[in-house]
């Protein structure tokens, strides 16, 4: 049987975290991440006793909770079945080889009624840097190498959770659109922030020698935020469900309401033989 193809080279990313670590990482996403997790958390009003968190940034998710237990994103999660009673996957799922198996481990982790919560970047995230990039590239080389991690779509990652076996899914987004004074500074941050390009797929070898500055060029030229800075877009997902328990609020079976929309509106209920009102005639 032939092996999944991989998404993200494990061994690079590793080696671009630590490095991100040594040289002082850029973490004002995960200050974002950070904030919208504890604002759910405030909205469930629930106190956590075992709580876990996936991440591939350890002391930063650690000093924000250090009662929790840090797991490794590692393909295979270092989690015990039921022992938790929140999971939050943090900030690392768009580079995850196999998303559904994450949730599904996250889902195992889970006690009765706990709760999952994932933060991370979603598809359009750094989507002028993506255009201006393969621009560039089929400019001078008449062809596109991926240089940028694909992102999944809010659309599509509310049935990830449903598939995964949790209850009361839901996945909202926000945009960030941050300021840089040239390209060359995002990409430098991106270096600091361990989200440099580690695909397994990537050319390996030396880029052509005018892509990057053409890239900037064609950035600047595009993506003007304001006189002498460039603009780029940072989209967060964010990601909720529940292990199912009898607890749980669940859905109404078709048909069996009790009360009338029409009434609950105080409106007249509009049947097959409904007629225009108002002196509305059809032309």
């Amino acid at each position: 049987m032939s092996q999944p193809r991989l998404l993200t080279d494990r061994a690079a990313l590793l080696r671009q975290r630590a490095r991100a670590e040594r040289q002082g990482s850029a973490m004002f996403l995960h200050d974002e991440a950070l904030f919208e997790v504890q604002e759910r958390l405030i909205d469930v009003n629930r106190s956590f006793t075992s709580p876990a968190i996936v991440t591939g940034h350890p002391d930063f998710w650690a000093k924000a909770f250090p009662n929790a237990r840090i797991v490794p994103d590692e393909d295979t999660l270092a989690l015990e079945p039921e022992a938790h009673d929140l999971v939050i996957h943090a900030m690392c799922f768009h580079w995850a080889n196999d998303p559904v198996g994450q949730l599904v481990q996250c889902r195992r982790a889970l006690k009765s009624d706990g709760l999952f919560l994932s933060a991370f970047l979603g598809g359009q995230t750094l989507s002028e840097l993506r255009a201006a990039l393969s621009e560039a590239e089929v400019a001078l080389t008449a062809g596109l190498s991926p240089r940028v991690v694909p992102m999944g779509e809010i659309r599509d990652l509310g049935g990830l959770l449903q598939r995964a076996g949790l209850a009361l899914p839901v996945a909202d987004s926000s945009k960030r659109t941050v300021s840089y004074s040239s390209p060359m500074a995002l990409l430098h941050d991106l270096r600091a922030m361990g989200e440099g390009n580690v695909l397994f797929d990537r050319q390996k070898n030396p880029p052509p020698r005018d892509l990057f500055a053409r890239m900037a060029r064609i950035y600047s030229d595009n993506y003007t935020s304001e006189p002498d800075r460039v603009a780029a877009t940072f989209e967060m997902i964010f990601l909720t469900g529940w292990a199912p328990s009898e607890t749980q609020q669940k859905p109404l079976q078709p048909g069996s309401a009790t009360t009338r929309l029409a009434d609950f509106l105080s409106t007249p209920e509009l049947g097959s033989d409904a007629k225009p009102v108002n002196g509305d005639k059809d032309q």
